[in-house]
């Protein structure tokens, strides 16, 4: 099996958890001194937010950032050592000849030989995104190259919020790598920068986006309930049972980019303009994804579930995995070079093999990748990416299984052939029927008891027996007990327990008072389009 490349060190790829502040990654090169002094000296001690330095310098270059710093600030700083647990109201410097990544509420430094890059901001910038997600703001100053680009992309893709230096950067190659990438959310003077910083902090306050899951305002739980009715009449979506925390936080960051400092006025902004109503839309459904992401899965996934799903399987079925929740393909062209990988495998191990290699090489395959993202289908389906999201490829199979078109890296015909995208609401839909392999990884998260359950026995009841249910490392089948067990416990790899599903259609139990006459209205048309569609549905079956 082709191994993957990695930016980050694997063991700092844990889970996130809630985090009660923000951390402020600030990365810089040439000519980064003078912008880090300006916009730290700008930020006053009590912020309640964590500043991180990251400098792309020489590692045999002796850094007197932490004392030159401190002449200009008030706020604490010092420079890291091995393991610094993060604090609010701190300024952290990283020393030259290492590199630094954050593990949940920790600081580790690695010895920078032992990693072979030298894109260090990109790095802690991609550590801080997938352990803070939408806590985290990459904030990128002068300097030369195109460092921090990457690390800005995932930070905006997990909620967070990026910003880079205008034109006051000494050197712009690294600011401008960036607003070119379309990852840029502000682009400032780094006396504005820090301006921006204490505004963010101020409406994710507002937003409730800070702190653990708590009782609201009645006032503020009715505004919020309000916003979730509008995207329901937007959409036909409703978000009701979606966790408050990731609703709260992600309604914070739309407020941050248009600068609106409270829940009213937002709602007002939200109410009177479609392109924010798309736009909120798509940020709730958090397209997160990656290729061959957590390369242990793919491994395990290569190594005992397809020989297992595939060893008595009668030469004349079709294999059928769906992949729900698919974003923007990755984790569904990852799973089908898997796939392919393994049936390219049993043809060559020889003649006592060959009827099992012929019927493979005969047997259809279908593959259902779905989403609720038009968007996000519409470029899986393409099957288009960029260089930097090829980067966690092995160069075998970025050169067996992609075509390089331009810039740009395109999945060869014959891999995209097994796939047939769908827009698709598998809370609501009727669901993909007769599968060999679900995978659902990082997306009931997302979703309360409720709706994981929900999911869970949509998935049971569209799974054959014995056949393999795929999540995210930090997901489990316990909210529907009973209808799973475990395959791999590590991995969270579950097998079908025998027994009848059931498909349901989800009644939301939205609140009685914050539902209105035209919400009823819009619910009772978009009820009775799905009932003639599961009706459709099930003729044609």
């Amino acid at each position: 099996m082709a191994k993957e490349t990695e930016q980050i060190p694997e063991k700092t790829k844990l889970s996130s958890h809630a985090h009660n502040f923000p951390i402020v990654g600030i990365g810089a090169s040439a000519g980064g001194l003078d912008a880090f002094k300006q916009m730290l000296g700008a930020i006053p001690v009590d912020s309640d937010m964590a500043y991180v330095v990251v400098q792309h310098l020489n590692p045999a270059h002796d850094s007197k950032l932490t004392e030159i710093l401190s002449r200009v600030t008030n706020i604490p700083i010092e420079e890291i050592t091995d393991e610094v647990k993060i604090l609010p109201n701190h300024i952290y410097v990283m020393p030259e000849g290492k590199i630094l990544t954050s593990v949940d509420g920790v600081l580790k430094l690695t010895p920078r030989d032992s990693v072979k890059t030298n894109l260090v901001i990109d790095i802690f910038f991609t550590s801080i995104a997938v352990v803070w997600e939408s806590m985290a703001v990459g904030v990128v100053l002068s300097g030369t190259g195109a460092d921090g680009t990457i690390g800005l992309k995932m930070i905006k893709e997990h909620g967070g919020i990026t910003i880079v230096q205008d034109e006051t950067a000494a050197y712009g190659d690294m600011p401008q790598s960036a607003v070119n990438a379309h990852v840029v959310d502000f682009v400032l003077s780094p006396e504005k920068i820090a301006d921006q910083l204490l505004k963010i902090n101020h409406t994710y306050t507002a937003a409730h986006a800070i702190g653990e899951e708590e009782p609201l305002p009645q006032n503020d739980e009715i505004l919020f309930n309000q916003m979730l009715q509008v995207l329901y009449q937007f959409s036909g979506v409703d978000f009701i049972h979606y966790k408050q925390s990731t609703i709260h936080r992600r309604i914070g960051r739309r407020m941050a980019l248009h600068k609106r400092g409270d829940l009213a006025d937002y709602l007002k902004f939200l109410r009177s303009d479609k392109a924010e109503q798309e736009q909120l839309y798509q940020d709730m459904l958090i397209s997160v994804t990656s290729f061959f992401r957590d390369p242990k899965t793919f491994e395990t996934l290569s190594e005992k579930v397809l020989p297992a799903l595939l060893k008595s399987k009668p030469a004349e079925e079709a294999i059928r995995f769906w992949i729900a929740g698919c974003a923007s393909g990755e984790e569904v062209y990852s799973i089908a070079i898997c796939l392919h990988e393994y049936i390219s495998k049993i043809k060559k191990k020889g003649p006592a093999l060959l009827s099992t290699a012929e019927r493979l090489g005969v047997r259809p395959i279908q593959i259902f990748p779905s989403d609720l993202s038009e968007t996000a289908i519409n470029k899986a389906r393409a099957g288009i990416y960029s260089k930097e999201e090829v980067q966690s490829i092995s160069p075998e199979r970025l050169s067996k299984y992609f075509t390089k078109t331009g810039v740009s890296y395109q999945v060869n015909k014959n891999i995209r052939d097994f796939c047939v995208f769908a827009n698709h609401n598998f809370l609501n839909d009727p669901p993909f029927a007769k599968m060999d392999l679900i995978s659902c990884r990082n997306v009931l998260i997302y979703m309360d008891s409720f709706l994981q359950k929900k999911a869970l026995t949509t998935f049971h009841y569209a799974l054959k027996e014995n056949a393999i249910l795929l999540l995210g490392k930090s997901e489990t089948a316990s909210a529907a007990a009973g209808l799973f067990t475990s395959f791999d416990k590590k991995y969270k790899i579950y097998s079908r327990k025998t027994g009848a599903g059931s498909f349901m259609q989800v009644a939301t139990g939205r609140r009685e008072q914050t539902l209105t006459t035209q919400n009823t209205a819009a619910k009772k048309g978009i009820t009775q389009t799905d009932f003639r569609s599961s009706a459709n549905a099930i003729l044609i079956s």
